[in-house]
């Protein structure tokens, strides 16, 4: 598979920053690919105040964090980096710009929840997955539990018989 386009979301945290060695391992095995780096975000305001004056400085924080981690790219030699900001929730926004940007895939990265977990704090990536057909590279934090799939045990005692 040719790539063109390589989004890596990211949120600040350096859980969403594991996905950019990937990210740069398929960009170095891709000759011409672009690396898109993307944060989307929103502002809260109390009711019936004027929500400009903050949605100006969630943008302009988003802004100037992607322009860090670009720069940052840059003195490591990545130099076909571009940065983008979406006002909006996480989950849309990455399906938005992975169409808009017309991404080849999606690198992300995963707090790996199941369980009561995801259920109450909600999975990005899944949304993602869920909302989009382009591919997806998840990147799994390394502290996340590794749990075996249900029945999994049982078809590997079937497949020594």
């Amino acid at each position: 598979m040719k790539l063109e386009t390589i989004l890596v979301p990211l949120d600040g945290s350096r859980l969403a920053e594991a996905a950019l060695e990937p990210a740069l391992e398929l960009l170095k095995d891709s000759p011409g690919a672009t690396l898109v780096l993307l944060r989307a975000v929103e502002a809260t305001t109390l009711p019936g105040a004027d929500p400009v004056d903050a949605q100006v400085a969630v943008v302009r924080e988003a802004e100037s964090y992607l322009e860090s981690i670009a720069a940052r790219l840059a003195r490591q030699g990545v130099s076909s980096v571009k940065t983008s900001v979406w006002y909006g929730p996480p989950a849309p926004s990455i399906v938005e710009a992975a169409q808009a940007r017309r991404a080849s895939i999606i690198v992300m990265s995963t707090h790996g929840r199941s369980g009561l977990g995801r259920l109450i704090l909600g999975s990005v990536a899944e949304s993602v997955v869920r909302g989009t057909r382009t591919p997806i590279l998840l990147v799994r934090d390394h502290g996340a539990p590794v749990a075996v799939p249900a029945g999994a045990a049982r078809a590997a005692e079937t497949s020594r018989v």
